[in-house]
């Protein structure tokens, strides 16, 4: 790749929120993000599954074994070990895509949906809140329910895509998407509280990130039906929409200044997830 990072080429919205983050803080976002776009690409490139499944495995193995010979695994320990991040994080996103590398992929219950979306988004919010400098349990509990939430909204997004590559996390009708959507919206929620508990610096960057991004359950909902979303291609949030998003996350900014803190608010989900992995482990 040229010297331009994953996150500006592959996550726009991330990236136009990552504009409101101090420089440095900002560059290891983007190392974060490198590190877990590497993973993805592996089992989102052509190929076929054995290969990839070889991929993945000397990836994780040259990860584990320290090769600092690649920058990537040399900059992701650095966040690990400057950030204290657990190592059981990064085993969950490991064993999330690793889940993706089947030649069908079928999802049939709540409980699987949310524990796939934990191991694959709900472990980078994580991972990002401990760069971010957040401490309080509630908090990164909601930083959790922010990359749960962003997951559901890309698998609501993505089911056209998906389902060309033998994945199928929800069925292919609108009101499945409907239902994810809705789920999306209460991770969203419980997510709002706690940014609260982010530094202060950092905290318009990330209600940025989590207005844009919700935004893009809101255009898909606008479709109205299967047969609009089908022919819409992909659904995002153009220029003129995040600044907009921007500007409003700037009321988000105040509001939450008014806002006492709560508990977190996602508990059952969370017991769901916890009868599989304990997440309390992870903080």
């Amino acid at each position: 790749m040229s010297n331009k990072s994953y996150l500006s080429v592959y996550a726009k919205s991330f990236n136009w929120a990552g504009f409101f983050l101090p420089k440095k803080i900002y560059l290891k976002c983007s190392n974060l993000y490198d590190f877990c776009r590497t993973i993805d690409n592996i089992a989102d490139d052509e190929g076929e599954i054995e290969s990839k499944k070889n991929k993945l495995l000397t990836f994780k193995n040259n990860f584990n074994n320290k090769n600092y010979n690649d920058p990537i695994i040399k900059n992701m320990w650095d966040l690990v070990e400057d950030y204290r991040i657990s190592k059981k994080i990064i085993d969950d996103l490991f064993d999330g895509v690793e889940s993706d590398l089947k030649n069908r992929v079928e999802i049939n219950s709540k409980k699987d949906l949310l524990i796939y979306s934990y191991r694959v988004a709900g472990t980078v919010g994580l991972m990002m809140a401990k760069i971010l400098d957040v401490k309080d349990k509630n908090s990164l509990k909601s930083a959790i329910d922010l990359g749960i939430a962003m997951q559901l909204t890309n698998i609501s997004r993505d089911i056209v895509e998906d389902s060309k590559n033998n994945r199928f996390y929800i069925s292919n009708n609108f009101e499945s998407i409907k239902e994810t959507l809705k789920l999306s919206d209460l991770f969203y929620e419980s997510s709002f509280a706690s940014i609260k508990k982010i530094p202060l610096s950092f905290r318009f960057s990330i209600l940025v990130a989590r207005r844009v991004y919700r935004k893009i359950g809101y255009n898909i909902l606008s479709k109205k039906n299967i047969e609009n979303y089908n022919n819409s291609g992909k659904i995002y949030v153009n220029n003129i929409g995040k600044i907009i998003q921007t500007f409003l996350s700037l009321c988000d900014l105040i509001r939450l200044s008014l806002i006492k803190d709560g508990d977190h608010s996602r508990y059952k989900e969370h017991q769901i997830i916890n009868e599989e992995i304990n997440l309390n482990e992870r903080l």
